[in-house]
């Protein structure tokens, strides 16, 4: 029973590594029962263990989701040794706010530099302030280029997709 000095208790989130098949079926019912390719290109990534899905959870609801590629095409996101790009973060609307998308952000640079990479890379919108001071207050103080072409978004050929500007970011973990 509650008074009117407590708070219902609100079950603590937790973050734990997910998989290719969980990541494909939350893709597909995002996208009406189909599969996007850029799903396909993270499912096939995660697989071949050059990519990671994070879920951050409450509940057994998943609340938030951070993408981390360890190699990449373009050695300015990630190059397979020393630096790792993270990308595709959510927190849900109702959750955000709350210092949880800080929580599994943190936790996972954390399982990076343990992981022996000395950097991270993230992008973000041009002109997108709130993300921006997110990812400044975590250390991405470093803008290393504008970009225009998303190499994790693929076209239906599997393509990376040509996007808004945005601008990559690093921070020395």
């Amino acid at each position: 029973m509650l008074n009117r000095d407590s708070l219902p208790a609100t079950p603590c989130p937790s973050i734990r590594r997910a998989g290719a098949e969980e990541l494909l079926r939350l893709w597909r019912g995002r996208s009406g029962g189909n599969t996007p390719p850029t799903a396909v290109f993270f499912a096939d990534h995660i697989r071949h263990e050059n990519a990671e899905f994070w879920a951050l959870e409450r509940s057994g609801e998943l609340i938030g989701e951070l993408y981390v590629f360890k190699s990449l095409p373009d050695r300015d996101f990630a190059d397979g040794r020393t630096k790792a790009y993270l990308c595709a973060f959510l927190v849900r609307e109702a959750d955000r706010g709350k210092g949880l998308g800080s929580q599994l952000l943190s936790a996972v640079l954390a399982r990076l530099k343990a992981n022996g990479f000395r950097y991270a890379t993230i992008g973000v919108e041009k002109g997108d302030e709130t993300n921006l001071r997110l990812y400044r207050r975590h250390g991405f103080s470093v803008t290393i280029k504008e970009c225009r072409l998303d190499p994790c978004f693929m076209d239906e050929e599997m393509r990376p997709r040509a996007c808004p500007c945005f601008l990559l970011l690093s921070k020395t973990l």
